[in-house]
């Protein structure tokens, strides 16, 4: 098991009481958003889409699944911001690039 030190992880041992999916689920109907760089190490590509998916079969069902997007891109655990500036603008009226 992987034990590695996540600066903004302070719930230790979170992970192991809920998963990310429940977690979303607390925030439901709130916007959510998930970046995934395809070379980062906290996953693989299978197991966060799986738990996205599970994130937003809770949003399909509140008829809100726009509100939950997942974006792949080429690269590691960072901001890309492609599409999450677009995001934030759509759903939390985020200054967007005028």
């Amino acid at each position: 098991m992987y034990r590695g030190s996540e600066y903004e992880m302070v719930e230790w041992d979170l992970g192991h009481s809920f998963n990310y999916a429940e977690m979303t689920y607390l925030i439901a109907p709130r916007p959510f958003m998930v970046e995934r760089g395809r070379t980062d190490g906290c996953g693989i590509d299978p197991w966060i889409a799986y738990e996205f998916a599970r994130a937003r079969r809770v949003y399909d069902k509140l008829k809100i699944g726009e509100r939950c997007v997942l974006e792949y891109f080429d690269g590691p655990h960072t901001i890309n911001g492609i599409g999450t500036f677009e995001f934030l603008n759509r759903h939390l009226n985020w200054p967007g690039k005028e």
